[in-house]
């Protein structure tokens, strides 16, 4: 595992986590209100925001949004592109210290950001800031490893440059683990297919926002990047390539 800390590792590469990270489908926020019970009228905490990717998806069904966002870059990202929204506010905040009043948000959510938490304190603080009985949902998108060429050639190339993909990958948990965590408050799961069409620059901004990728001077840098030309070469079908995934979403209640 890097030594860089896990509140760090994403600063210098804010720029393409912005432009080539992928969103998550309105088919699982509709899932949500429909099957959870949750309304536009829910204050919601999005911690470990980020860029506010997941914010935006919250904020077009008309919550308001609290970002709860540590790394100073991505927070300002996600001010910059949300904060003429009245409804968003983004603090400086971690997932077991978000520094917001007890009982004061009706849904926390976290969205590609819950494998750097600790989970014991995470619990602890987001059954203090939820409203009793009220929801927590994790949810991400779980890229697929096989199932095309393309998937298949992509997670063999992370496997050979990536800098710490391994230990990155060992730390995202899976439904069974995710379903105790939440133990008798479990309320529910979900799966929704989800992609994205890149042509090469997308596919390489998408490569560089992941914080395993080799940075330019690294030794596997060009190696891994003209490996990547060849792949999207290979496979790609008028210019571009369907980057496939599993949105996965796990939802309950938590309580002290």
């Amino acid at each position: 595992m890097s030594t860089l800390h896990s509140t760090e590792r994403f600063s210098d590469r804010v720029a393409d986590y912005v432009r080539h990270r992928p969103d998550y489908p309105t088919a699982m926020l509709d899932w949500l209100h429909r099957e959870h019970g949750v309304t536009p009228d829910w204050r919601v905490a999005d911690v470990g925001a980020g860029t506010g990717i997941s914010s935006k998806l919250l904020l077009d069904a008309g919550h308001a949004v609290t970002a709860v966002e540590p790394n100073a870059a991505m927070r300002e990202a996600a001010v910059a592109w949300l904060g003429g929204n009245p409804r968003f506010r983004a603090v400086d905040g971690r997932a077991n210290a978000t520094g917001l009043p007890d009982a004061s948000v009706d849904l926390v959510t976290v969205a590609q950001a819950f494998h750097w938490f600790d989970p014991v304190t995470t619990r602890r603080e987001f059954a203090r800031i939820l409203r009793p009985g009220l929801l927590a949902a994790i949810f991400w998108n779980s890229r697929r490893l096989v199932g095309t060429p393309f998937l298949e050639g992509y997670e063999a190339l992370l496997q050979r440059h990536g800098t710490d993909y391994t230990s990155v990958a060992e730390r995202y948990a899976d439904d069974d683990s995710m379903r105790s965590w939440f133990g008798a408050g479990w309320r529910g799961t979900a799966r929704f297919e989800h992609k994205q069409l890149l042509d090469f620059d997308g596919l390489r901004g998408r490569l560089m926002s992941s914080s395993y990728a080799p940075k330019e001077g690294h030794p596997q840098h060009e190696p891994m990047l003209a490996e990547l030309r060849e792949l999207f070469r290979r496979c790609q079908q008028d210019g571009r390539i369907s980057f496939d995934y599993d949105t996965r979403i796990i939802v309950g209640t938590l309580q002290l």
